[in-house]
């Protein structure tokens, strides 16, 4: 049965039955039926982290609304939720802006991502079920694939990270770790034409995983931790220069 739309029917309602398939900072695995406000929320984050809006430029509510075909409402709702993750600034007098990029930021990231990267890795060795595995495997069958563009190449690395924050079964951890990891991203971008180390970036993606599924929680720990301050020690040069 095909299924006709009312006159009632808004361009947003129709986007809420589109996929965000499209977007290069991935939502969570488990997000089924987004919301309109879920909607607004992931593709504002999505223009914030690739730069296609830049750090300290300001966000026109209205325009927002006409690029995403969306109401006021879940807009606002989605720039409030921003700026509760630091993407996002509110100014009583200055209206609202894209977070700049502090160096101080880099450091700041960086120490609450590491340790907690690493404890993720150990959880996930201890507590992966078999749908958790059965999902590592098919990632190391994505990764001996390989990405064929950067974004591709993006795009595989949140997948490995989410599964692997999945496989924690700890909810509280897995939303900071997606939080910090959106951060991370968004500072990826603004040295990604400088960054040397993607074909490494794989290798590490397959060890981290493959120590995962062969239960060496020590091993996995430290690929965790190795792989991510590999990044930003890269990234702390690509964005002092």
């Amino acid at each position: 049965m095909v299924r006709t739309r009312s006159r009632g029917e808004t361009a947003g309602q129709r986007m809420a039955d589109a996929p965000l398939a499209d977007l290069t900072v991935l939502p969570p695995p488990d997000t089924r039926t987004p919301s309109l406000s879920d909607i607004a929320y992931y593709r504002v984050r999505d223009l914030i982290v690739t730069l296609q809006l830049e750090p300290g430029a300001a966000l026109d509510e209205r325009e927002l609304m006409v690029q995403l075909a969306l109401g006021r409402t879940p807009v606002r709702e989605a720039v409030r939720r921003l700026a509760g993750e630091g993407l996002v600034e509110i100014f009583a007098r200055r209206g609202t802006v894209v977070a700049p990029v502090q160096v101080r930021d880099l450091a700041r990231v960086s120490e609450v991502r590491v340790p907690l990267e690493a404890l993720a890795a150990r959880l996930a060795v201890d507590r992966a079920d078999a749908s958790d595995r059965d999902a590592m495997v098919s990632l190391l069958s994505s990764l001996e694939t390989g990405a064929t563009s950067q974004r591709d190449l993006i795009r595989l690395d949140q997948r490995v990270h989410q599964q692997v924050y999945r496989a924690t079964h700890n909810r509280y951890l897995q939303s900071t770790l997606a939080e910090y990891l959106t951060l991370s991203l968004r500072l990826w971008f603004l040295g990604l034409e400088q960054v040397q180390r993607l074909d490494d970036a794989v290798d590490e993606h397959r060890e981290l995983l493959i120590t995962v599924l062969e239960g060496n929680a020590d091993a996995a720990e430290q690929t965790a931790r190795a792989h991510v301050t590999g990044f930003w020690d890269e990234i702390r040069q690509v964005l002092a220069t």
